[in-house]
């Protein structure tokens, strides 16, 4: 195996008390301080996660648009300049490749933000198909990411920003030259946390100063370092699918309840689609669905779901949700099923202990 990849920030971990793990080949932090802390900052106050570890593509030319339609299955056509879109990339046969963030920067010119562990697999897949006046670029190592999440997102930042007023930057829109104390960054107004806030794309010598700089700010509001565990917990609560766990070449973006981002009556014939109109027009098979245990036990990803002694399917993502302090999943089940209400059997440590299912999303923030 090799050595694990280091974002910018890494330098910065251990001043903040990070322990690190690797994940997908990176070295990052799971936690600053506790999961569970940084957890109900997010939700009651501000986290400050770094997300440098994501990947970034850029894609210029006339013929930028028409190739993002064969490629993704959102309808790209749809996008304004300034805005961002939730798109998946599939296989023929409709198994998810990854989902992505897409960025319209100006006319023919785009931004796509990819998962981490997919950086490789995606260029080469994009580069494989590409076609027409177009040029794909793998710009990950010249930036780095910062997110700022929960209900003082907004006040903490808008303290670096000067005279831009941050309330311009709409859900899901973004700013490409903001100054945060002198330092150039494209921020959005996007997250993965199910709460308010915003995702900032700098140089990476320019990471470390703003960390620094965002923590300074935010003490009178209570923000904390966060690291992955915290960001797993939050993104679980509010339904956000995870790539390898609730997406993957073998779940469909239907299949993982994403049907949002993909749009089967657009014109173009992306990859993946004719499998996707098949699978819906034949009805799904499965999908995915929340569960609450109701005997003792916490579902992890990976345990069997089982009802009348039958299988049904697989917990894709579990835990002891720490705002609603009950043990839920998400899990992928056959859809005769799926029917809030119904009971079922997860199997754990070699137990089936019972659970029921429940709607989603587990958390869903005031607006």
């Amino acid at each position: 195996m090799g050595e694990l990849q280091r974002t910018p920030l890494f330098p910065v971990y251990k001043e903040y008390g990070g322990k690190t793990v690797d994940f997908g080949g990176w070295e990052l932090p799971v936690q600053f301080s506790s999961i569970k802390e940084e957890h109900e900052a997010v939700r009651t106050k501000a986290g400050l996660f770094d997300v440098s570890h994501m990947g970034e593509f850029e894609l210029k030319g006339p013929d930028s648009l028409a190739f993002l339609q064969k490629m993704m299955t959102n309808d790209v056509s749809k996008m304004k300049i300034h805005g961002a879109q939730y798109t998946a990339m599939c296989y023929e046969n409709g198994g998810t490749i990854d989902d992505l963030i897409i960025y319209k920067m100006e006319e023919n010119h785009y931004l796509l933000v990819v998962n981490a562990a997919n950086i490789e697999k995606d260029f080469n897949w994009l580069e494989e198909h590409l076609e027409g006046d177009v040029a794909l670029k793998n710009i990950s190592e010249d930036m780095a990411q910062l997110a700022v999440q929960g209900p003082a997102a907004e006040t903490i930042l808008q303290k670096l920003a000067g005279d831009f007023d941050l309330r311009n930057i709409g859900f899901f829109k973004f700013h490409k030259a903001v100054q945060l104390n002198g330092k150039t960054a494209l921020i959005s107004r996007t997250g993965y946390t199910g709460e308010d806030g915003f995702e900032i794309y700098c140089q990476p010598e320019d990471a470390v100063s703003l960390w620094n700089e965002i923590l300074k700010a935010g003490q009178p509001e209570g923000i904390r370092p966060c690291g992955l565990g915290a960001r797993d917990t939050l993104r679980f609560e509010a339904n956000l699918a995870l790539y390898g766990q609730e997406l993957s070449p073998e779940i469909s973006p239907l299949e993982a309840g994403i049907g949002f981002a993909v749009k089967l009556n657009k014109e173009v014939d992306f990859i993946g689609k004719a499998a996707l109109i098949k699978q819906k027009e034949t009805f799904l098979k499965r999908t995915l669905v929340g569960i609450e245990m109701i005997d003792r036990g916490i579902p992890r990803h990976g345990y069997p779901v089982f009802k009348n002694g039958k299988e049904i399917g697989e917990v894709t993502t579990g835990t002891q949700s720490p705002t609603l302090k009950r043990n839920v999943g998400l899990a992928l089940l056959e859809v005769e099923h799926t029917t809030v209400g119904t009971e079922v059997e997860v199997e754990i440590r070699g137990k089936k202990l019972k659970a029921v299912v429940v709607q989603t999303p587990f958390y869903k923030r005031e607006k």
